[in-house]
């Protein structure tokens, strides 16, 4: 029995929970964007419903309710819609992303860099004063 067979037989193969056995059928491919879809919803509508009522939550603890929620929606799309896992064949796939996510970063640090030394770069608002009359 190969090496694949036996994980298989075991329930031991890697598949995200997205794919099941059957996730090369059209109904269990439908399967899996539903169940993601659900998922998606059902965290959307939380994070509205955090925000929408007051009291449910201690204030201060609201953004990072909605930031878990946010890594939770995260999450849901790379596994049932993205179908990144961590099978052998998905390794392009998370090299991608995390490139993907390196430039991100690099461009949102850059641009808050940027922003928070403006002012060193300006003219006094006094000096540019004097340049106006």
């Amino acid at each position: 029995m190969s090496e694949e067979r036996r994980e298989q037989a075991h329930g031991e193969a890697d598949s995200a929970p997205g794919e099941g056995q059957d996730h090369d059928t059209i109904a269990g491919g439908v399967r899996g964007y539903a169940i993601g879809l659900g998922l998606a919803a059902l965290l959307t509508a939380a994070s509205f419903v955090l925000v929408g009522t007051h009291g449910l939550i201690w204030g201060p603890g609201v953004p990072v309710a909605l930031i878990a929620l946010a890594i939770g929606q995260m999450g849901v799309h790379l596994v049932f819609f993205l179908h990144i896992t961590t099978g052998p064949d998905n390794t392009n796939n998370t090299l991608a992303l995390a490139f993907g996510v390196l430039i991100c970063a690099l461009v949102l640090i850059g641009s808050v860099w940027i922003m928070a030394h403006l002012n060193h770069n300006l003219m006094p608002a006094d000096m540019m004063r004097g340049m106006q009359r």
